[in-house]
């Protein structure tokens, strides 16, 4: 058998060419397709802003007490 991109004769039963590996055959399976599991920023920004406010407090308050 050939390599349809390279020409270079290569063995029948082989998957890939040795010589520039290009795949003898389409693939059987494609990947699976990743998902992003991104969460939005504004919640990001929520979180350290809410505990940034607890720091105060707990800072105001220990002045305080």
């Amino acid at each position: 058998m050939q390599c349809r991109n390279c020409g270079a004769e290569i063995a029948d039963k082989a998957l890939i060419c040795y010589r520039c590996g290009t795949p003898t055959t389409e693939a059987k399976y494609q990947p699976a397709e990743v998902r992003s599991r991104r969460r939005p920023a504004g919640l990001l920004w929520v979180v350290i802003v809410i505990v940034a406010l607890a720091l105060a407090a707990a800072y105001f308050l220990h002045l305080l007490g």
